[in-house]
């Protein structure tokens, strides 16, 4: 298992279509991923999992990954959030 905190720098945070393009990244990996927020925790794959959590912009979340390619999934889905999931911040 592996765990990364990310600050979300992106203009709409994880809303519906930078949650569903989050999604279809974490969709390509066997492993596990979850977006956890405060006390709750989210399936990464879910688009209603995630839009539950309320990620805005500035707000502090753990990554979590855990199967066979956690640590691909882990790098690639922590680069695509930090780089502002497709917007320019």
């Amino acid at each position: 298992m592996i765990k990364k905190e990310i600050t979300i720098n992106n203009i709409l945070g994880l809303e519906s279509k930078p949650a569903a393009m989050f999604i279809q990244k974490a969709s390509n990996y066997k492993s596990n991923v979850w977006i956890e927020k405060g006390e709750r925790k989210a399936n990464a794959k879910s688009l209603l999992g995630l839009l539950s959590l309320g990620v805005g912009k500035g707000s502090k979340i753990m990554l979590i990954t855990e199967g066979e390619d956690e640590a691909e999934a882990s790098d690639e889905l922590e680069n695509y959030l930090v780089s502002g999931l497709g917007e320019n911040v």
